[in-house]
């Protein structure tokens, strides 16, 4: 199985480096950096030390339902380039261990699927969760303030022919 490591999309990022709101209805927070600890939800890597970046309420899920969790998130405060190396382990996943927990199509918890896991094993516990039927895509989260990181989606890869090149 292949899986992809999805950032916030563009276009919620463009909302708020347009001027837009939060999840709370609120205007971000600007602050400074002052080092590692501070991962962009867009590009999917730390910002870096002296950078302004936005402090806001993020809520990952398409409408209000009572498993819409919202949460503290970081965001470059100016526009950065969405991470698009899906299927490699983002920069910004630096932390001994993550909450790694499936949610339904239905954009629920799936209940005792979320469990602390290791760092290097994201990517397998991921494509653990995403074999089962009940679970159609896996947010990764902070162990320790259960933070949103990033979703980890199932990746269908066409089967390739075999092709002949006459010369």
């Amino acid at each position: 199985m292949t899986i992809a490591f999805i950032a916030m999309p563009t276009e919620d990022a463009a909302q708020l480096w347009n001027g837009g709101i939060d999840a709370y209805g609120r205007p971000p927070e600007t602050m400074v950096s002052d080092g590692p600890g501070h991962p962009c939800r867009h590009c999917l890597k730390n910002i870096d030390a002296g950078e302004e970046l936005f402090v806001l309420a993020y809520r990952p899920f398409p409408v209000l339902q009572p498993y819409a969790e919202t949460g503290p998130i970081f965001l470059h405060k100016r526009p950065c380039q969405r991470y698009q190396a899906q299927e490699v382990l983002p920069p910004m996943l630096s932390s001994t261990d993550y909450i790694v927990r499936g949610y339904s199509k239905e954009d629920r918890i799936v209940y005792g699927s979320g469990a602390v896991t290791p760092t290097e094993s994201i990517a397998s516990r991921a494509a653990e969760l995403l074999a089962r039927e009940d679970i159609a895509y896996v947010h990764v989260r902070s162990a320790r303030n259960n933070c949103y990181q990033c979703r980890i989606e199932k990746v269908d890869v066409p089967a390739f022919a075999d092709v002949t090149l006459a010369i």
